[in-house]
């Protein structure tokens, strides 16, 4: 029977010591382990086996990244702002020992080093650049904090600006200024369109009046051009009317005469004043012009045919005279 409690016993007090020696850790946690209330090793997730009744844990930490709430807080901008700003941190346990042993309350160091250096990177912007340049915040934040944590076995990894809110009346004043200042932008956005609509309606008007001094001038060249070929068409006209006067063809110079005496009668018909048409009392002066001129196509025809009927025509003896050709004379006689 004593044999029996013994044995019993034994096997208690072996669970015991099992369970007091074995240790098993979760993934993502670390376990410090003191003997006689010093640190001496740190724990890993997994099974681990410390000396019953010597060793004891010592602090459960979590190696995963942590989220940690900054609360809101009055800051005052150096141009004497006051804004209200909250924030929020991330960070993570690197060295278990550190963060168990170095810092009494690490949550709490944490929030209160971004506290006062919110106040502090806050209070050297400007108003405007507090609200404009968060990142520039964040940045400044994050390398102050990490470098203030670092001893503690923590690395901060992001800290962001969550709200930023100046008081009522400067908001209210923000907006007018922003109202005010797209006004500003509005105007001189249409006087800038007004101006460049100037510009390039006086750039048209200088192109389109150089254009039509160049079509004035072709035009006056053109015409110029013309009245000289026009004089030179009158010229050569006069001459060999003049040429043929010398040779004795009268009727050329009653063609001529005709001619004109023609053209002007048929301006004073088509003249749109005119409702009556007076005939001068020259008109016989004009129907013996146009005479003239049928009496020089006859001539012309009967050159034309007795130049085809004799192909050769034989020289006359010296001191015997031909006869002219006339209107009343036969080509034979």
């Amino acid at each position: 029977m004593a044999m029996m409690e013994f044995v019993l016993a034994f096997l208690v007090l072996a669970t015991v010591v099992i369970f007091v020696g074995v240790k098993s850790v979760p993934q993502g946690r670390e376990w410090t382990v003191e003997r006689f209330g010093r640190f001496t090793t740190v724990l890993r997730p997994g099974l681990n086996l410390i000396v019953p009744f010597v060793d004891r844990i010592g602090r459960k930490l979590s190696m995963m990244e942590e989220v940690l709430e900054i609360p809101s807080q009055v800051v005052i901008t150096r141009d004497n702002a006051t804004v209200t700003a909250d924030a929020i941190a991330f960070f993570q346990v690197v060295d278990s020992a550190k963060a168990a042993y170095e810092v009494g309350n690490l949550e709490q160091g944490i929030t209160n080093l971004c506290l006062t250096n919110a106040r502090t990177v806050i209070g050297a912007m400007d108003l405007d650049e507090v609200l404009s340049k968060r990142d520039e915040i964040n940045q400044r934040l994050l390398s102050v904090v990490d470098q203030a944590t670092h001893p503690w076995g923590v690395k901060v990894t992001r800290i962001e600006i969550k709200d930023l809110s100046p008081p009522v009346d400067i908001t209210e004043a923000m907006a007018r200024q922003m109202k005010a200042e797209r006004y500003r932008r509005a105007e001189v956005t249409q006087a800038d369109g007004e101006k460049q609509g100037a510009i390039l309606r006086a750039e048209g008007a200088k192109q389109s009046a150089i254009l039509q001094a160049e079509g004035r001038k072709e035009a006056a060249f053109r015409d110029a051009e013309a009245r000289e070929r026009l004089a030179e068409a009158e010229a050569k006209a006069t001459e060999m009317v003049s040429n043929a006067i010398e040779e004795g063809n009268v009727n050329a110079l009653n063609y001529f005469l005709g001619q004109k005496y023609v053209d002007a009668f048929a301006q004073l018909a088509t003249a749109p004043n005119q409702k009556f048409v007076i005939l001068p009392m020259e008109s016989a002066g004009l129907l013996g012009s146009i005479a003239g001129i049928a009496e020089m196509t006859k001539d012309a025809v009967a050159q034309q045919a007795h130049t085809s009927a004799t192909p050769k025509v034989t020289r006359a003896a010296a001191g015997t005279a031909i006869p002219p050709i006339g209107p009343g004379r036969p080509a034979g006689t």
